[in-house]
């Protein structure tokens, strides 16, 4: 029972701190209203932006999908699991990258995750290379980058000055300057056009993570690269499938030597069953829509909902990063003020999540509001009114 007890004194400190996570059951389908543990709930907190999860013709087409190729894949891609579906999706998703990236190739993955362990431990995987690291990256880019061989310098977070003398310091033969796009507890978008112009300069690869990007910026939703207006072959995208699409999995899109390597070397993609086809299926609806018109319409009463929450929140307490994209954080700053504010939402029918250490630094737990395009305006209000009422308390 010792070992049993050295655990349960690691979840007795967190308890103590404020850090303890609990999941809770959806009963219904991804949408702002949702039954959650048996109660009619109002949700805020889903990465879904477009309202594409319960959209009624990616719905259809995944039914479709498992129609045409079953249940999953039966194997690793490299083995027997790429199906047609798969194909033909990166076919799409390598379209979509091309105005970028010369050449343009895309890797379909069954998580983000998995593709930013992909892509650095791929692109380091030699000890003389080097990796700078934004101070703000997601986990997945973090353990990416200590997986690799390459050694690792953190940047500070938008410092591009510090970014510039860290590469014109650095002999490695090898550099990757890795980043998220949009930054997922802040909802701030990266200075991608001044990091590419560095790393052209300094001959070093741009990793960027546009998990929170892909489907909401650019005109045609294509992502953070089109929002900024930006070509380069030393562009190495890397984009989520199961937030703004509404289904799952990501894909790297780069230069085709580069997502050979990552055929031939990148271990997440090689020793990993295929995601099922049917999802890559699903997919190329969810893409039709986000460069349609209907996906623009999304985008542009997304944008209104996000102003609409800015002009009526009157927060005089608690602070609110300026942010344009769906990620609306309030910071609170205690864990424990986090977790009773989102407690008191809750009890109003308002589902917002607490962010605390170690997602965010030390005292900026925070709620992490999230806008969707399936939202109302009245469903916004409601927000917000409860919002301006819980802080004046």
């Amino acid at each position: 029972m010792d070992l049993i007890d050295s655990v349960n004194r690691k979840l007795a400190a967190l308890e103590q701190g404020s850090l303890i996570r609990r999941r809770r059951i959806a009963d219904t389908r991804c949408t702002p209203l949702q039954v959650v543990d048996g109660r009619a709930m109002l949700a805020f907190c889903s990465n879904d932006y477009l309202g594409l999860a319960a959209h009624p013709r990616v719905v259809e087409a995944l039914r479709a999908g498992a129609q045409l190729y079953g249940a999953g894949s039966g194997a690793s891609h490299l083995i027997s699991g790429h199906s047609r579906a798969h194909a033909i999706l990166e076919e799409r998703l390598a379209e979509f990258a091309a105005p970028h990236i010369e050449d343009a190739r895309a890797l379909y993955f069954s998580t983000g995750y998995m593709a930013n362990l992909a892509v650095l431990t791929a692109l380091g995987q030699d000890a003389d290379a080097m990796i700078f690291s934004e101070a703000l990256n997601h986990a997945s880019l973090i353990d990416g980058a200590r997986l690799a061989r390459a050694g690792v310098t953190v940047y500070p977070h938008g410092d591009v000055a510090a970014l510039d003398a860290l590469l014109a310091a650095s002999g490695a033969p090898v550099k990757i300057v890795a980043t998220d796009s949009v930054f997922s507890m802040d909802g701030i978008l990266a200075p991608l056009p001044q990091l590419l112009a560095l790393c052209e300069r300094h001959g070093a690869w741009l990793v960027v993570d546009d998990a929170h990007g892909f489907g909401v910026l650019g005109a045609q939703g294509r992502g953070a690269l089109e929002h900024f207006g930006l070509r380069s072959p030393n562009l190495v995208y890397v984009g989520t499938l199961g937030k703004a699409a509404g289904v799952g999995g990501a894909f790297i899109a780069a230069h085709a030597s580069v997502i050979e390597l990552m055929i031939q070397r990148a271990r997440p993609y090689i020793y990993t069953t295929a995601a099922p086809p049917a999802l890559a299926h699903a997919l190329l609806t969810s893409l039709d829509i986000i460069t349609s018109d209907e996906g623009a319409g999304l985008r542009s009463h997304l944008a209104v909902l996000i102003a609409q929450l800015d002009a009526e929140l009157k927060l005089t307490r608690w602070q609110r990063p300026v942010s344009a994209t769906p990620i609306q954080p309030i910071l609170i700053g205690a864990n424990e003020e986090a977790l009773r504010v989102a407690a008191a939402l809750h009890a109003r029918g308002l589902w917002v999540p607490a962010i605390r250490p170690p997602t965010v630094p030390q005292g900026t737990a925070r709620l992490r509001v999230t806008l969707s395009a399936a939202h109302t305006h009245d469903e916004v209000a409601q927000l917000a009114n409860a919002l301006n009422e819980l802080e004046a308390m």
